[in-house]
């Protein structure tokens, strides 16, 4: 099987920075993604850098974990399909799709501020999840397959992006999941045929 070299550099990249930035207010102050040092500084960097750190360990932990589970497998295929650059711009490309609802609608808004993986992270279960929907997917030591936890998840993003409360960026879970499932299909229309013959054919954990 094919190394997935950029899977194993964002993650160690992510990790590193996150770590650095832990420590260091300075540091993670001028990476997070606060809209006024966009549209007053012109500092767009933070459209990507903001998904270089993290608020603690677990949530360094949960997103990087989980990029290793899943973006090896996309990595490889994307690599196959189309070439090996296609996995780092789907990634990167996704930090920013992701953010943008959430700091559109907060830009003129100092209080606001994001941080973390999550969105991209997503962008790549839910490509994992077009190509094998009926893999199955250890949520809480609890397996089901994954377009199972699909349908879940979105619900559940849906709802909480709608209570709120919990400082949790739910829309950029979706606008990942949303632009993981578009990357897939615009890079190879295939893939809904494959996905819609996937799908009728249930194979619990294949």
């Amino acid at each position: 099987m094919q190394t997935p070299f950029f899977t194993y550099l964002l993650i160690a990249a992510t990790a590193l920075v996150s770590w650095l930035a832990f420590g260091n207010r300075k540091l993670a102050d001028r990476l997070i993604l606060w809209p006024p040092a966009i549209d007053k500084r012109k500092q767009y960097d933070r459209l990507l850098t903001y998904g270089f750190i993290h608020a603690d360990f677990w949530h360094l932990f949960f997103n990087m974990f989980t990029l290793y589970f899943f973006g090896r497998e996309i990595e490889v295929l994307m690599t196959r399909l189309v070439g090996p650059w296609v996995f780092p711009l789907f990634y990167l490309s996704a930090l920013v799709v992701s953010i943008l609802p959430t700091y559109l609608k907060n830009q003129h808004n100092p209080n606001y501020l994001s941080l973390g993986a999550s969105g991209a992270v997503s962008a790549v279960l839910f490509a994992f999840i077009v190509v094998a929907p009926w893999a199955t997917i250890g949520v809480f030591f609890i397996p089901m397959p994954a377009i199972v936890f699909a349908v879940l998840y979105v619900a559940y993003s849906i709802w909480m992006d709608r209570r709120g409360g919990d400082r949790i960026n739910h829309s950029a879970h979706l606008a990942g999941a949303a632009y993981g499932v578009m990357f897939m299909l615009i890079m190879r229309p295939e893939v809904l045929g494959h996905f819609l013959t996937e799908l009728s054919n249930p194979s619990f954990g294949g």
